[in-house]
């Protein structure tokens, strides 16, 4: 197959636009699956936590053979926090499909991904997906598109794109929305090859960069990327050259090809053509694999800062070890540092004190590092999310988001109210039928703990998605938790009988049954300041009955928080726990006479101890 016989295109949209349902659709009508073969939904989200959260994570690539023409078919994540894996993959295509949904229009993450293919000088196709919604507005959200190529500084080629109106739940695409047939996928296929360039021919040394990383169990880590120079031989004396310019020989023992959803084994892969490498010790995301007559380093691959940090510790609350395999800071250690290989978006910092400051993009990007690491069997304690800030010319900087809420109108009102509390200011409202869409710039410190906030006064109906913008001064104060906590003062299981008759004080996140221990968070206090609490209190037993002794037990069900809600909702004072099977809140110290010695540390440091005389 020649090298004008290859497409490779990168599909990016905003998060649940519709990339890994459209792929579904290419990979059936391409008949990469037999006419009895059964085919899952959203078959590139293969990741278990994927599955379960409807969203993509990891990068993925397969090929379509159409019209005697190859076209490799990088599927992306949607979500901003996983945004360095856009950037990473966006270097291994000529083109992108850019996803808008037919109602919501663009949104932060099309902005940032359609900003980051412009700067490579990809080939854009605008596919309006959705098109069948009820409350579709397909040709002013077009024009939204166009706006928005237009404030990126699109050159007048790239603001000349090809338009295609699509379904990719039904399975087609037309680029004449009122009179164009609604029967196949074909016409996005026939576009991408008519309007993607094939990959250019560079003649010379082999040069490949890896830009993402698979693993085996079998062959251990593997290496994908592009071949970009030259023709990449399974016996031909190669080198790999590392981020830091340092070279080692590379023996490769294997090359992969992508066929269809399937791997084949290959001596040989041209110019242009995407391919797995097996059998290099230590390949990292970054590396070029070059000719060792020739070692020439590609440019490494630039990816954005984190803006948030937390601190990773050893779990040495009373149940340690109880749950978990893997419980010793050294455990934590490789598993963080194997991590920061794989996500190049990822920063470990060992701080020496069986802690490791870990920075990401945002709290859904670490948690899903946490979820993996549970599911691992591994225990740890998190503490806070700390947002990234940095000294510009002497003055403090804070990293600032644009954010979207699409809400309800009756609850528009609070949300701006909400927002503007955490010192977000709105630069537009636009009505949408019976919805408002609001847009806000906001310090990533203010949107730690909104969502949840936002979903409680809109119940449950809005949509609210944000990206990074830029750092600008530090923007003041904001006000965190105005509640404290239900704090267990002693350990055991929680009996109903102290459960029920605590309920006036607040809103507990434990069952009756549930192990607890001292310094555990057990609820949340109705009013300001923490309160100790004895969920271990039994009903004394005795021979004597009295009418109306006997109070009929009516416990409310507990407010459980998923590991991102448990990670926004925690003071500086307080740490999550995660084991295989639990998520528990606590105290960072469980005794409450360490609590009383650190706040008065803290009162006199701060001078707001008053002394009682």
């Amino acid at each position: 197959m020649g090298n004008q016989n290859i497409r490779n295109v990168a599909i990016i949209a905003h998060v649940d636009h519709g990339k890994t349902t459209l792929v579904d659709q290419l990979i059936k009508q391409s008949k990469l699956f037999r006419e009895n073969q059964e085919m899952n939904t959203r078959f590139m989200d293969s990741n278990d936590l994927e599955r379960e959260r409807g969203i993509t994570i990891l990068a993925k690539n397969i090929s379509l053979n159409y019209r005697d023409t190859k076209i490799n078919v990088i599927d992306t994540p949607g979500h901003s926090d996983f945004g360095g894996q856009v950037e990473r993959v966006l270097n291994l295509a000529d083109g992108a499909l850019l996803l808008v949904d037919a109602a919501e229009g663009p949104l932060p993450q099309t902005r940032f991904v359609l900003d980051k293919a412009l700067a490579l000088g990809l080939k854009i196709i605008v596919v309006v997906n959705k098109v069948d919604r009820p409350d579709a507005r397909a040709k002013e959200v077009l024009d939204e598109v166009l706006e928005l190529f237009m404030d990126l500084n699109a050159t007048d080629e790239q603001i000349n794109f090809p338009v295609l109106y699509a379904s990719g739940r039904d399975g087609w695409a037309t680029d004449d929305l009122d009179n164009g047939s609604r029967d196949s996928i074909v016409p996005l296929m026939d576009a991408m090859i008519d309007h993607i360039p094939p990959p250019p021919v560079q003649e010379g040394a082999v040069q490949m960069q890896i830009s993402t990383l698979d693993y085996n169990d079998y062959v251990g880590r593997i290496g994908i990327g592009r071949v970009n120079r030259g023709v990449l031989n399974l016996n031909e004396p190669l080198v790999l050259i590392k981020r830091d310019g340092r070279t080692v020989n590379a023996n490769i023992k294997q090359i992969f090809t992508f066929q269809g959803i399937e791997r084949k084994d290959v001596e040989s892969v041209e110019c242009g053509d995407l391919c797995a490498v097996v059998g290099i010790e230590g390949i990292d995301i970054s590396d070029t694999i070059a000719s060792a007559e020739q070692p020439e380093a590609m440019p490494p691959i630039a990816v954005d800062e984190p803006t948030l940090s937390m601190m990773f510790r050893v779990n040495d609350s009373p149940f340690f070890g109880r749950d978990g395999k893997f419980i010793s800071s050294r455990h934590i250690r490789e598993r963080l540092f194997k991590e920061a290989e794989r996500d190049v978006a990822i920063r470990i910092e060992d701080t020496g004190t069986d802690a490791f400051n870990v920075s990401g993009r945002g709290i859904l990007h670490l948690s899903v590092l946490i979820e993996n690491m549970r599911r691992e069997g591994y225990e740890l304690t998190i503490t806070q999310p700390q947002v990234i800030f940095k000294t510009i010319d002497g003055v403090k900087h804070e990293p600032i988001e644009e954010l979207t809420v699409d809400s309800p109108d009756g609850c528009t009102g609070k949300i701006i109210e909400l927002v503007g509390l955490r010192k977000g200011e709105m630069i537009k409202m636009e009505q949408r039928g019976t919805r408002q869409f609001l847009q806000f710039m906001i310090p990533t410190r203010g949107i730690i703990g909104l969502r949840s906030k936002v979903m409680n006064v809109s119940a449950g109906q809005a949509i609210m998605s944000h990206r990074f913008d830029s750092y600008a001064p530090h923007k003041g104060e904001i006000p965190s938790r105005i509640n404290g906590v239900l704090v267990s003062m002693g350990e055991g299981k929680a009996i109903p009988y102290a459960i029920d008759g605590l309920q006036q004080r607040g809103i507990f996140f434990i069952e009756p049954g549930d192990d607890t221990y001292e310094g555990m968070i057990v609820g949340e206090h109705c009013k300001e300041g923490d309160l100790e609490v004895n969920v271990q209190r039994e009903k004394k037993l005795s021979n004597m009955r009295a009418a109306g002794s006997d109070r009929n037990m009516k416990i409310a069900p507990a407010q459980k928080m998923s590991l991102e809600e448990a990670l926004e909702y925690i003071d500086d004072d307080e740490y999550v726990e995660t084991t295989p099977h639990f998520v528990r809140l606590r105290k960072k110290y469980l005794n409450e006479l360490e609590r009383k010695r650190m706040r008065y540390a803290k009162a006199k440091e701060d001078g707001t101890y008053v002394e009682n005389k």
